[in-house]
């Protein structure tokens, strides 16, 4: 006669099962709670939860990269990156069923975000993490040129204030520290800004026809394929801390971008760019606490500038679209 198996002691297949129902009731409770809010609001929660994620994984990549290549990090960042999306592609119900509406479109997106991504490792490792998240703020005003000429968005003189005054906050950021030789990586870093930017302008056509999760799980299948080339010549053995820094770093990044893609899905970008001041705030604590990083008073004083251009566009075009519509 068999022996009978203790209570609670069911199979491996029934317990993953249990636990993925259990993920799915608790999803439907979350977006319930969420359909509830306004959408500006999901997209400043959503924004808040990718901001943390980014500088988690960004000071994880900051330390692998100054161990190992950088484009091996990159590399290593995407690969691991990939491990948080199984789960999601086996509720799915396989790989199948989340296929993108425009296979080319998540190439183009793909493509671009690999440029910045060799520009922006190529800086990590010579960057302060608070220098790093200042320049990033970069990112929505040239979303705006961006909006302008290839979408042929209007640009009224109130957003071509913002951008002037923006590029003055990036000015007040990487002036100081072009009197070294190590300063000019600012420059490299900013460079990476308009071509992330232009990365985020695809997404956000591609949130039109292709739900979060597709988009998140291209994206990380196919800039691990293309960072495949850029590691291979410069390939290390990693050790187990250096896988370690990995998986950090590539499941707060597939998180983060996740909760950014949601946030653009759910509100303007503009509305959304008041709390990108809190992602220098983790960063320096994070680069004072894993590096030691010194934050310097003009990377606070640039980064307020850039934010307050943004935030006071915002704010002026909602009340002119409020005046239109009561005209």
């Amino acid at each position: 006669m068999a022996d009978t198996p203790p209570p609670g002691a069911a199979p491996l297949r029934i317990r993953i099962r249990r636990g993925l129902r259990g993920l799915r009731v608790q999803g439907r409770v979350w977006r319930m709670q969420l359909s509830a809010l306004t959408p500006t609001t999901r997209g400043i929660l959503w924004a808040l939860c990718a901001g943390l994620s980014f500088q988690a994984a960004n000071a994880s990549m900051r330390a692998l990269s100054l161990a190992i290549d950088p484009m091996q990090a990159q590399f290593l960042r995407y690969f691991v990156g990939i491990l948080p999306l199984v789960p999601m592609v086996v509720i799915a119900g396989g790989l199948h069923r989340l296929w993108p509406e425009s296979i080319k479109g998540q190439v183009w997106r793909s493509g671009l975000h690999t440029l910045g991504l060799i520009l922006w490792f190529t800086a990590l490792p010579h960057m302060p993490l608070a220098d790093m998240t200042a320049i990033s703020f970069t990112n929505p005003l040239f979303v705006l040129i961006g909006a302008a000429w290839l979408l042929k968005e209007p640009m009224n003189p109130a957003r071509w204030v913002a951008v002037a005054v923006g590029f003055g906050g990036v000015l007040v950021i990487v002036g100081p520290g072009l009197a070294g030789t190590g300063g000019w990586y600012n420059l490299l870093m900013l460079a990476s800004a308009p071509v992330f930017a232009a990365s985020f302008l695809v997404t956000k056509v591609l949130t039109r026809r292709d739900s979060a999760a597709v988009i998140v799980l291209w994206q990380t299948l196919l800039i691990t394929l293309m960072s495949v080339p850029l590691a291979i010549p410069v390939w290390v053995s990693p050790t187990p801390a250096q896988w370690g820094l990995s998986l950090i770093g590539g499941v707060a990044g597939t998180a983060g971008h996740y909760f950014l893609t949601r946030s653009f899905a759910s509100a303007d970008i503009s509305a959304t760019q008041s709390v990108k001041f809190v992602d220098l705030l983790w960063a320096a604590l994070l680069g004072w606490l894993a590096f030691n990083d010194t934050l310097r008073p003009t990377t606070l004083l640039g980064g307020a500038v850039i934010v307050a251009s943004i935030v006071g566009l915002e704010r002026y075009e909602r009340r002119a679209a409020a005046a239109r519509t009561t005209a």
